[in-house]
């Protein structure tokens, strides 16, 4: 099921019902996209399993940031095109974070003797992308405002 399709919203409820296969082929095209994109970057910047993993930090705060950003615009324009959410939100930046490689990376730095660099790097994720998520909203939100005047 689509996270990002809340059922108790009529519009996604309708979305979903009527093109069950599109919502899903949205989300699937998104994610090959955004998961190439996370994989070309993380292999253009390795790390040694004790080390920062800045590539995956990196990923997931400015997908996050994105996310955001996303969300504002969507909510400005009333939703956006019914398939926007899917394909972007859950597809491209779902396929572009990556929660599933930070806990291996967090595993791999405690097995390797680093784990002031594990909490670190756990700590900073969490509480950078948070703050991700609400800047991108907070900043988009701003120009929205800014280029309707």
């Amino acid at each position: 099921m689509d996270p990002d399709v809340d059922l108790r919203v009529p519009r996604d409820r309708r979305e979903l019902a009527a093109h069950p296969v599109a919502v899903l082929g949205a989300i699937a095209a998104g994610g090959v996209l955004g998961a190439l994109g996370r994989a070309g970057l993380q292999a253009a910047f390795p790390h040694a399993p004790a080390a920062f993993p800045w590539a995956t930090f990196g990923i997931n705060l400015t997908g996050c940031l994105l996310i955001g950003a996303l969300m504002a615009v969507l909510r400005a324009r009333g939703g956006g095109p019914p398939l926007a959410r899917p394909f972007l939100g859950v597809g491209v930046l779902g396929g572009f974070t990556t929660f599933s490689t930070y806990a291996v990376d967090i595993h791999q730095a405690l097995v390797a003797g680093a784990p002031g660099t594990a909490l670190a790097y756990l700590a900073a994720t969490v509480v950078g992308a948070l703050l991700a998520v609400w800047a991108g909203d907070a900043l988009a939100g701003r120009l929205l405002v800014r280029g309707s005047r």
